[in-house]
């Protein structure tokens, strides 16, 4: 049977470790070309769109977070990938702490969790999420990507990552984008997970998030056993492509280490 999600997988059958790119909310698989880029000649890259997002089916009401990491391990699995590094961003960075949670350290070698955050959902955001839900049914997705674009990216990023962005935004579903949300809003704490992992741990953030801020990553630094913090200067809520160089110099020296350690 094919899989439910669609997905790139370039597959050089390499021996390094492949790397699972999960994308943030409420955005597609392209947001990682930078990274597939750089890393598909030397290692297997899966990039899939999640359900909801993209190309991939999608499902209306809610989706949790739980559900996201179940389509992922079902992938990984038609795919026969074995073991991987996570890399998530943002929404994407706590579905691939559900990935670890669901998988382990034994499939999952090492996680990337780029502005995200580990916190619960608080009454307050849960209120939030299911109005921004019912917002985006109501009235589609460009009147919200126009307001938080400015959150998204660095005011002096490029003209072309901008454009690329807000681009996402708009050919999201909002009946995707809708049950993600009220999925989230039911979000649960995953700072007890990461104190108990045993995998090396890469955590980026942009050094002007506001959506989720140095201090943010700092706390998830601070909870987890062996990891790295890397802030790259000049990036807002997507380093990856505001920054693709520094974001990609990050990665690389972490990936290095997980294939010497593997």
């Amino acid at each position: 049977m094919p899989p439910f999600l669609a997905y790139d997988d370039n597959d050089p059958h390499t021996v390094r470790t492949p790397l699972l790119l999960v994308h943030g909310h409420p955005f597609d698989r392209t947001m990682w070309h930078p990274q597939q880029t750089a890393f598909a000649a030397t290692r297997r890259v899966v990039a899939p769109d999640l359900r909801g997002y993209g190309t991939s089916p999608v499902t209306p009401g809610r989706t949790p977070l739980s559900r996201f990491a179940a389509d992922l391990a079902e992938l990984l699995d038609t795919l026969g990938v074995r073991t991987c590094v996570v890399a998530g961003l943002s929404m994407g960075g706590q579905i691939a702490m559900e990935c670890y949670d669901r998988l382990g350290p034994e499939r999952v070698r090492g996680l990337v969790l780029a502005d995200t955050f580990a916190d619960p959902e608080t009454p307050e955001g849960r209120r939030a999420r299911n109005a921004m839900a019912d917002r985006l049914l109501r009235e589609g997705m460009r009147g919200y990507a126009d307001e938080v674009l400015a959150k998204m990216v660095a005011p002096d990023a490029r003209p072309d990552v901008k454009a690329h962005v807000h681009r996402m935004m708009t050919a999201t579903h909002p009946e995707g984008a809708a049950a993600a949300l009220r999925g989230r809003a039911e979000r649960p704490d995953y700072r007890p997970l990461l104190a108990k992992a045993t995998v090396p741990a890469l955590v980026v953030v942009g050094a002007d998030d506001e959506y989720t801020p140095v201090s943010d990553a700092e706390a998830m630094h601070a909870l987890l056993a062996d990891s790295t913090l890397r802030i790259i200067d000049g990036a807002s809520h997507m380093p990856n492509l505001e920054r693709p160089a520094e974001f990609n110099r990050a990665l690389g020296e972490f990936l290095a280490r997980v294939d010497e350690e593997s």
